[in-house]
């Protein structure tokens, strides 16, 4: 399903998703309102994208978005008045959520903003994101929480942690060659991004 948002004190703005070419929605998902898609992403069944509350929602080229995952985001707007707490700055420009590129989101993954995930990074199964941002090349191990944190380019946080404060994600460990999981990203990536394909193709097929 793709449709527009509602209007509402804290959506002023009616918006409809921003698809890229080579993404593929599939029937059983949710994309609404104001949601930049890159290219070549792929969106599982039952994941849901909502952008009608805190917006923009940005998911960057390449990046997978998997079954039962959810995005959405505090309120960025009220009565007219921007909601500075609850954006937060990438390049330049704020957004609700930001998912940079090549970036995996596991089975039932909740990225709710403010939050930021930065290109090349892997988010494992049932990982919550809340009021954090991950940086670059990160592995975030199946069943996290980071709430209220940074966590630096090329670390690591080991599977079930709970993250809640600035010390204990800066004493998070640097991926070494060593790491087991330091090249999941890559076969993740390469898998969806041919599903993707896959499925686009057979809805075209099944168009003419």
């Amino acid at each position: 399903m793709i449709e527009k948002n509602v209007k509402t004190d804290f959506s002023a703005k009616v918006s409809e998703p921003v698809i890229g070419s080579g993404t593929y929605i599939h029937p059983l998902a949710a994309v609404i309102g104001n949601v930049i898609l890159g290219n070549n992403v792929m969106v599982a069944p039952t994941a849901c994208v909502r952008g009608d509350e805190g917006q923009p929602l940005y998911v960057g080229d390449d990046t997978n978005v998997q079954d039962g995952v959810v995005i959405h985001a505090l309120e960025t707007a009220l009565d007219g008045k921007t909601v500075e707490k609850n954006l937060m700055e990438v390049n330049g420009k704020k957004y609700a959520v930001y998912v940079g590129n090549r970036v995996s989101l596991a089975h039932q993954v909740q990225i709710h903003g403010p939050a930021v995930v930065m290109d090349d990074t892997f988010v494992g199964m049932k990982v919550l994101v809340f009021k954090s941002f991950v940086g670059k090349n990160c592995v975030i191990e199946p069943g996290v929480i980071l709430m209220g944190v940074k966590v630096a380019d090329g670390r690591y946080v080991p599977v079930g942690s709970v993250i809640k404060t600035q010390i204990e994600a800066d004493n998070l460990p640097t991926i070494m060659p060593d790491y087991p999981m330091k090249d999941m990203n890559k076969g993740v990536l390469h898998v969806n991004k041919a599903l993707a394909k896959g499925y686009l193709a057979i809805k075209d097929v099944n168009k003419k």
